[in-house]
């Protein structure tokens, strides 16, 4: 599993991370404002270790497959293919959730 640890931003340059300074939020808006509406494919990636062909050919409908990630560990958060953080599952109103924890 890699490792996703990060570094935080210093809180000396106006505001933490999640929330940045006014002043940075409304230059952060003007610049995106132009893509806002592009669409892009967020996907959770959850990479199955000792994954072999073999059992690709095993698999049938209602199979089961051992994915070898403990309840509660953080789970790999991609944009286009890139990560951008980790999440963990959770349920919420009957549906499967994803909590965002970290991004990278």
């Amino acid at each position: 599993m890699a490792a996703h640890a990060i570094e935080r931003p210093s809180s000396e340059t106006g505001g933490s991370p999640a929330n940045p300074a006014p002043e940075a939020d409304e230059q952060l808006d003007a610049r995106w404002k132009p893509v806002l509406g592009l669409r892009c494919d967020l996907t959770v990636d959850l990479p199955i270790p000792k994954f072999q062909i073999g059992d690709l050919l095993k698999l049938r409908q209602g199979s089961v497959i051992n994915a070898h990630w403990r309840v509660g560990q953080d789970v790999p958060l991609c944009l286009n293919a890139t990560r951008i953080g980790w999440i963990e599952f959770e349920i919420v109103s009957g549906h499967l959730a994803a909590r965002l924890t970290e991004l990278a």
